[in-house]
């Protein structure tokens, strides 16, 4: 598992950095278009798990990918997907030279209970065991440190941390999780509560978090904060980049944003609506925040719905007004599709999305303007089978992982033949649940070809075989 890196090499895979031509405004976005050639799949997320003893009988026991995203090193997938479990790919060196190569997974997490986040270590290296490690959150379940290459199956975690609702003193459900660099503190959010966690305190040295900052008032009083602060489950965390005391963005799904000073004061600076700007002016709408994302520079703050047909751009240096919106973006479904950054050379960046109808839609020139900004170009994952759950660009901007799959309600006919033998009445039409079926799921790596730009030559492999596990 173990590969050499010298103290000089940033990430692990030495990949070439994407390179474009700057866009001139007299020709259409489409004359960038890059060539993206898929090197790595597979199509069963989890293939190292047995099955459940008792299967659902509405079939949601089939497994899909619902997100994936890169460790600090640029070495390894971390997928999240529905069964629930936390599965790793680690690449291998010789990633870039082939095309179409399976993916393996190294190791899979089983999770307790499901959960839409988790988060690995800031500091990972896959040279260094000690940093190989992730926090996941369950419902009902304290916040595990879980490392990530156990040495048996199951693993008990190596620390736990609380978080518990003094009223009744059952677990409170922790919806977003953020553990930025350099490492020592994570942060969490859960209904109308952020909290701040020392990683080196975990529950048998301290039962309570570092710091709690309530998101509104109070929680008894009749009217909940009485307008002051902002009131809902916090869905979405994100810190800002480039800033060693950086600013907090945290999103709702009541569709509210907080700016906090969580190293300074711990206090609110900005709270305000997207719903006016999502529905009024950027006319995208949208069902709550899924996702907060920071530009590269810092300055952009793109802020990613539930159910939006587009995304939102802020200017945190102003007074929380919207700079611009990004249309053209099929997201019209509860199921949560994250986004991914990028620079770019002309001062603004890059926005990756996936959409429901199976695609990867690309903006460039994102914070360059204001009002509108339509895709500068797409392309298919799939073919519409199920919706791009994560689009990741990986740190070089050379590589973008993409994992894809959704339930879907079947049809009559497709799940006429389990119960054909069944004469219960349970089964009649007004009372029977529909099934449901997984039509395509898969997890992709593709290189990314910018005209001509970068060759293969120029692609400089790990030095090193990395082992992958049967």
């Amino acid at each position: 598992m173990s590969t050499e890196q010298s103290d000089n090499d940033s990430p692990t895979h030495k990949l070439a950095i994407h390179q474009k031509d700057s866009l001139s405004k007299t020709l259409p976005p489409t004359m960038n278009k890059p060539t993206l050639n898929l090197l790595a799949y597979t199509t069963t997320p989890n293939a190292s798990l047995p099955p459940k003893p008792t299967p659902d009988p509405r079939n949601r026991d089939t497994p899909f990918f619902k997100s994936a995203q890169w460790t600090a090193d640029g070495t390894t997938l971390l997928t999240l997907t529905s069964h629930p479990s936390i599965t790793s790919y680690v690449l291998p060196s010789s990633l870039l030279t082939s095309s179409n190569h399976p993916l393996t997974p190294t190791s899979t997490l089983p999770l307790p209970e499901p959960t839409s986040t988790f988060a690995p270590c800031p500091y990972f290296s896959l040279s260094h065991p000690q940093t190989q490690t992730l926090l996941s959150a369950s419902t009902d379940h304290p916040i595990h440190l879980s490392p990530l290459f156990p040495l048996a199956s199951p693993s008990p975690p190596l620390a736990s941390f609380f978080l518990i609702k003094p009223e009744t003193e059952s677990y409170l459900p922790i919806t977003s999780l953020l553990w930025p660099s350099p490492g020592s503190h994570f942060v969490t959010g859960t209904t109308n509560l952020l909290a701040i966690f020392d990683i080196s305190r975990p529950d048998s040295l301290s039962s309570q978090p570092l710091l709690r900052i309530p998101t509104i008032p109070s929680t008894r009083h009749i009217s909940k904060g009485n307008g002051i602060g902002m009131r809902g489950t916090v869905s979405a965390l994100s810190l800002q980049p480039n800033e060693q005391e950086g600013i907090l963005a945290a999103g709702t799904w009541t569709r509210w944003i907080g700016l906090y000073d969580i190293y300074r004061s711990g206090s609110p600076i900005a709270n305000f609506s997207v719903k006016s700007a999502a529905d009024a002016e950027a006319k995208v709408k949208g069902k709550g925040v899924v996702q907060t994302i920071w530009s590269p520079c810092g300055r952009y703050l793109v802020v990613n719905e539930r159910g939006s047909e587009g995304l939102l751009v802020y200017d945190v240096r102003g007074t929380h007004k919207l700079l611009g919106w990004l249309s053209g973006r099929d997201g019209a479904t509860n199921q949560r599709l994250s986004v991914d950054v990028f620079p770019d050379q002309n001062g603004g960046f890059e926005v990756w999305a996936g959409t429901k109808a199976g695609k990867v839609v690309v903006y460039e020139g994102v914070g360059m303007s204001e009002g509108e900004v339509k895709p500068a170009w797409e392309w298919g994952v799939n073919n519409g089978e199920s919706a791009v759950g994560a689009a990741a660009m990986h740190s070089s901007g050379s590589v973008l992982a993409t994992c894809s799959g959704s339930w879907k309600v079947a049809d009559d006919e497709d799940s006429s033949g389990d119960d054909s033998g069944s004469d219960s009445d349970d089964d009649s039409p007004a009372t029977k649940k529909p099934a449901f079926v997984v039509e395509e799921t898969s997890l992709k790596v593709w290189s990314i070809d910018a005209g001509n730009v970068a060759s293969e030559q120029e692609f400089e492999p790990l030095e090193g075989e990395v082992e992958e596990k049967e």
